[in-house]
């Protein structure tokens, strides 16, 4: 299963919030944006359970990190 995650990050964090990110396994990609979100990553995981597992006990402790939003692929 696919999604992306639109990541807020807090003021003059971004780059370091988007490393973190691609330290995390089954975040293929972590690319800084203009505008909002600041980032936007690409994860891969088993199935639901696995995201949520990533999302919520991985990605959202990441020091700086401000809010996520995960959007899930519907089709491939």
């Amino acid at each position: 299963m696919k999604a992306y995650i639109f990541v807020n990050a807090v003021a003059g964090k971004p780059a370091e919030v988007a490393r973190e990110l691609r330290k995390i396994a089954g975040v293929k990609a972590a690319d800084l944006c203009w505008g909002q979100p600041d980032i936007i990553a690409l994860a891969e995981a088993a199935d639901i359970k696995a995201l949520q597992t990533m999302v919520l006990d991985k990605v959202q402790k990441i020091a700086g990190l401000g809010r996520t939003y995960t959007h899930l692929v519907a089709e491939e």
